[in-house]
């Protein structure tokens, strides 16, 4: 009875999977605001063409991300987390891309070739990865996957302002960094996290443990992510 007891303590104090996913993910991201990419878009001097090799890496990017998110919505399990999957999929489309798109009329890409671009390895094994863990895993598996993205962008943005406000008034770069700074995108990353503490409110250690495996590989990917593009080319 009595280890009965411990044991239901226990769970009960445990942190929602949003909280230690995100106190985990910080310690991680707070040390890509080190490389070179974002401290150039942190001071304005980023070289633009950088810039341009990584937009055109995460427009191709996000066409898999949304995958993932369609991949969950077919998979929840109840109509509230299936409608917010789809909402977060229609930001994606409709905003976050958006924002890429106008970047990329500016830099003189157009979508076709952009669309047609070649995936850099980093980028694709980063997708290969989200996508394996959402046909193979269940809903809850997936917020766990998409949330690392999500969630380390506005970090990373909310931080660079922090660091340099003037970083958001950056005649190129500003528009960027504003996006995810933007209250609503942070806004649509807390009722992703509350739909993810839903589906894992009754989750037991083996299963956290998973969810801390997809967040910390999904993480250390978004680190590769950066350096490719500093690297600037394939």
């Amino acid at each position: 009875m009595n280890n009965t007891k411990n044991i239901k303590e226990k769970k009960s104090t445990a942190l929602p999977v949003s909280q230690e996913l995100s106190l985990e993910g910080e310690r991680l991201w707070k040390e890509f605001l080190e490389n070179p990419f974002l401290a150039g878009i942190r001071d304005g001097s980023l070289d633009p063409e950088k810039f341009r090799f990584y937009m055109v890496q995460d427009y191709l990017y996000l066409i898999e991300y949304v995958r993932v998110f369609a991949l969950g919505a077919a998979k929840a399990p109840d109509l509230s987390s299936m409608r917010y999957f789809e909402e977060y999929e229609a930001q994606i489309l409709n905003v976050e891309m958006s924002t890429h798109r106008d970047y990329m009329k500016r830099l003189g890409i157009s979508l076709e070739d952009a669309e047609h671009s070649e995936t850099a390895a980093e980028n694709q094994a980063y997708t290969d990865y989200m996508l394996a863990r959402a046909w193979e895993g269940t809903a809850a598996d997936i917020a766990v996957t998409v949330m690392a993205c999500a969630r380390s962008y506005e970090y990373l943005a909310l931080e660079l302002v922090r660091q340099n406000p003037a970083c958001k008034d950056h005649p190129f770069y500003g528009e960027w960094v504003r996006s995810y700074a933007d209250p609503e995108y942070g806004e649509a990353n807390r009722k992703l996290e509350k739909m993810l503490d839903a589906l894992t409110d009754s989750s037991g250690e083996s299963d956290r443990k998973r969810y801390r495996k997809i967040f910390r590989k999904c993480s250390i990917c978004e680190g590769e992510f950066w350096k490719m593009g500093w690297r600037g080319h394939i």
